[in-house]
């Protein structure tokens, strides 16, 4: 019950300092006093833990910045004493130690205990804010920091003032790094929850990344003085979390930077199995400590921090120059990840770098940028995943839609193909009879009569032409191949079909380069040209003008037919070809099928672009045709 309510405590405080970090809050007015100097004085074991320091012994000038923290030996903790102005502007005042080596911690003023903690485990980055009572005068204070490590003392000033303003400060200072710590381990919990819905080849690598997340995680919130504070009785369990979280998190990461750069760099493939060895040897001695109750502590401490401290220094010096390397092959995602992994490699050297400098007399917080910076670059490059992903779905729906659509067009074209094949020849020589017989009745026939066989003559005309035009489509006419001169055959259509433009009061205008041949029958290739510009004219009814253009383009000759005509839908172009489908009342769309069969025999291609009201272009591409010259004499060259 009791720890129960030390959990409920501890979340309320979390709940209620949030508060301290919004702009309201962090802008009211701050009237406490920070204290930047001070006098230090060391103790030995045989030094009594009550009462306030002896009046002889020599004390020691020091400061925030040169913070005197090295245990010199024989020595089992210091005294600091330091002075306080008047106070007069407190009701309730306080005292708050931000940062300072110990496990041991006393608060007098004067000779009057008002503080008191005490840890058991190894951990000795602690903190303290304690009321005090109200005071006019100039006023001493001492606290008393007991060690069970090589390091005690202050690393920060000490802050005085309204006691409720500086509890509320002494958790709002390492509030964001027990969010940002609980938000990356609940986020690689919920990641190693959703690898179950992944394939076998795929666990690997998410599995790494779970545990980079949790272990970041668990460091992050475990490297603050927070919970050990809050949570005493639980201080050698998060020790032995964070060891097992420092174990864990940089096998992982070697793993999984080694699949994101596809395993490519044997030397770190090796290195990384190296390391997997290393963690387990590390295990194996955490694993005897905590049976011998630390009696090897210092062996232990030699192996998992000095040895593994410089063994991930020189991981972290190598993931920086593989993102260089894999960044420079272009790749945005690569890049993206490189640069923050990189980052955090570089935060981390740097880290390590300033712990080993100061003699070990220095808080590891550069790395917590570091992790920032990766979880930037990955959800950068999840939504940039997720955005390529859509565009190929898009892409993929679209092409499919135009795979079944040509799949419909092919069946229904063979049926007909089969069908016109099977049945024109039958049924034209029937309607010739017929025609004809007609004719000779309308000779004999009074002249009342004689509009009605003129009207069915037409009529048998006109089923005559779709039939022939259903046995173009089966089999198009082309056993005559040859290389044609496109800039004459268009030549000749433009002649055909100008009058028919003016009549509808359009212009045809025709711009086609000398020296463009592609292989085809002329006939056909007319009557293919010509249905289509027939149509763009028949568009432009009242006025307008049709383009006829060629060029050469990649081995292939390009021709447009473009008029500014009112223009179609998307929904008219994708049924264009169809039979029985056109845009005009009369039009049964057998022509633009039979064009259609035409340019695709000639090994041709044909493609719409349209806007309503802004009118239509096809375009048409052909393989050229490379004409050999001939000498005289036939001589080729």
């Amino acid at each position: 019950m009791k720890e129960a309510r030390g959990w409920t405590a501890f979340l309320l405080l979390i709940v209620l300092s949030s508060l301290a970090i919004i702009p309201g809050r962090a802008g009211a007015a701050d009237d406490s006093v920070v204290i930047r100097k001070w006098q230090v004085q060391w103790f030995g074991p045989d030094s009594r833990t009550d009462g306030a320091p002896p009046a002889e012994g020599a004390w020691i000038d020091t400061g925030s910045d040169k913070p005197l923290t090295s245990v010199p030996k024989g020595k089992t903790g210091m005294w600091v004493r330091f002075t306080v102005p008047a106070g007069d502007n407190w009701r309730h005042p306080g005292i708050l130690a931000e940062r300072l080596y110990g496990h041991k911690l006393s608060v007098y003023q004067g000779k009057e205990q008002l503080f008191e903690s005490d840890r058991d485990f190894v951990f000795d980055l602690n903190k303290l804010v304690t009321p005090v009572k109200p005071f006019t005068g100039r006023t001493e204070f001492y606290i008393r920091i007991g060690t069970l490590s090589e390091r005690a003392g202050l690393i920060s000033g000490i802050r005085v003032g309204e006691y409720e303003d500086l509890s509320e400060r002494f958790v709002r200072k390492d509030l964001p790094d027990m969010m940002l710590g609980s938000s990356v381990f609940f986020l690689g919990v919920i990641m190693l929850i959703c690898s179950g819905f992944l394939k076998r080849g795929q666990r690997g690598t998410w599995i790494s990344l779970c545990l980079i997340a949790m272990t970041t995680g668990i460091l992050i919130i475990v490297n603050s003085p927070l919970p050990y504070i809050y949570f005493k009785a639980y201080g050698p369990l998060f020790l032995v979390l964070l060891d097992i979280s420092l174990f864990t998190l940089f096998p992982a990461l070697s793993y999984y930077i080694d699949r994101v750069f596809e395993q490519k760099f044997v030397f770190f493939n090796r290195f990384r199995r190296i390391q997997i060895g290393y963690s387990a040897f590390c295990f194996l001695l955490l694993a005897a400590n905590l049976a011998t109750h630390d009696r090897f502590f210092r062996i232990y401490y030699w192996f998992t921090v000095i040895i593994l401290g410089l063994l991930i220094m020189a991981q972290l010096v190598q993931i920086v120059a593989l993102a260089v390397i894999h960044a420079v092959k272009g790749n945005k995602d690569a890049i993206i990840l490189s640069a923050g992994i990189g980052f955090q490699a570089l935060t981390g050297v740097a880290d390590l770098t300033l712990f080993y400098v100061h003699k070990t007399e220095y808080e590891l917080f550069l790395w917590k940028f570091g992790v920032l910076g990766v979880i930037a670059s990955l959800i950068v490059v999840l939504a940039r995943q997720i955005s390529a992903d859509h565009a190929k779905l898009v892409v993929y729906s679209k092409e499919l839609e135009l795979f079944n659509h040509k799949l419909q067009r092919t069946e229904k074209m063979k049926i007909i193909s089969d069908l016109a094949a099977s049945v024109a020849h039958e049924v034209r020589n029937p309607l010739q009879v017929t025609r004809g017989f007609l004719q000779l009745l309308s000779e004999r026939i009074d002249e009342r009569n004689k509009p009605h066989f003129a009207m069915a003559i037409d009529e048998l005309d006109r089923a005559s032409g779709i039939i022939t035009d259903f046995l173009t489509f089966a089999k198009p006419e082309l056993e005559e191949m040859k290389a044609m001169n496109v800039s004459e055959e268009i030549r000749q259509i433009e002649a055909m079909m100008s009058p028919l433009a003016t009549m509808k009061g359009g212009k045809l205008l025709v711009e086609v380069p000398q020296g463009l041949h592609i292989n085809g029958n002329p006939s056909k290739f007319k009557q293919a040209l010509m249905n289509m510009i027939k149509n763009s004219i028949e568009a432009i009814d009242g006025g307008g003008r049709v383009e006829i253009s060629a060029r050469p383009e990649q081995e292939k000759a390009v021709i447009c037919i473009k008029d500014n005509g009112e223009g179609m839908e998307e929904e008219e172009l994708a049924k264009l070809g169809d039979p029985y489908f056109s845009t005009k009342k009369k039009g049964t769309g057998l022509g633009l099928m039979v064009t259609f069969r035409i340019i695709e025999v000639m090994s041709g291609t044909i493609e719409f672009r349209s806007r309503k009201g802004k009118g239509t272009e096809a375009i048409i591409q052909f393989p050229i045709v490379h004409k050999q010259a001939e000498l005289p004499g036939g001589t080729d060259i």
